[in-house]
């Protein structure tokens, strides 16, 4: 499986070299909603990584979030998020990533996230141990809210929004600190490797954790997705370490 999560690796680097070299450049926007934007760099982004990906493996999926490509009941299917962070990066914010994880039969056996304004990058394949920049990591042991920093993600619709102000509200006079970062992926290789010690968001798309949640689980932590019923191929998710109580 190595030679998965280095492809995987080598399509991350290559789409976070292509968001670094433009970031200080003009952006052309695609799409522009009351909460998000959409950028013609995604859709580049995302062509190059299924460039990378599918000309090494021409019988796989691709899942992204910038469109599908190939016979979505493959066996494998690779998860993208080609710029996770997109309204940080129009706002000349450097904080997003690029997100690749694979599927084999449903379950996610390779992650990547890479942030390449810091050079940081998380991978893991099923049975190893996840690194970061090749250094093992785990995730932290506080088991005490009041001790704790806790991303909680405020979504792009009115409903998700008015559900996470609560549990917002909540956490901000629990925990040490709450932030709200402006990348699922990121706040969840966070989580993996101790930074923050629980991400909690309640309208979330796969391709946004997936990588996420292999690297969280890796590293000793905990993962709970749960499909929204009322919200086509939405999750809710809390991500943590595994022992703090957050009481939820």
């Amino acid at each position: 499986m190595t030679h998965y999560r280095d492809a995987a690796e080598k399509a991350a680097r290559s789409a976070g070299e292509l968001l670094r070299q433009n970031f200080h450049r003009p952006r052309r926007v695609n799409a522009a909603e009351a909460h998000d934007i959409k950028l013609e760099i995604d859709v580049e982004a995302q062509n190059l990584i299924t460039t990378s990906l599918l000309q090494e493996f021409p019988q796989h999926a691709l899942y992204g979030e910038e469109g599908i490509v190939g016979d979505q009941t493959s066996v494998h299917q690779w998860v993208v998020d080609p710029l996770d962070g997109t309204v940080n990066y129009f706002y000349r914010i450097p904080h997003f990533c690029v997100s690749i994880a694979l599927r084999f039969q449903g379950e996610i056996v390779v992650g990547v996230i890479y942030d390449p304004m810091r050079d940081e990058m998380w991978s893991v394949q099923k049975g190893d141990k996840p690194t970061l920049n090749r250094e093992p990591f785990r995730v932290s042991d506080r088991a005490d809210v009041a001790e704790a920093v806790i991303s909680v993600g405020l979504s792009k619709t009115g409903v998700t929004i008015e559900s996470g102000l609560p549990l917002l509200q909540e956490m901000v006079h629990r925990a040490r600190k709450c932030r709200l970062m402006g990348s699922a992926a990121l706040d969840m290789a966070y989580v993996a490797c101790g930074r923050f010690d629980a991400y909690i968001e309640q309208g979330i798309s796969l391709w946004d954790v997936a990588a996420g949640w292999i690297l969280v689980e890796t590293a000793g932590g905990s993962v709970d997705l749960r499909p929204r019923t009322d919200m086509k191929d939405k999750y809710s998710i809390i991500a943590s370490n595994g022992v703090i109580d957050l009481k939820l």
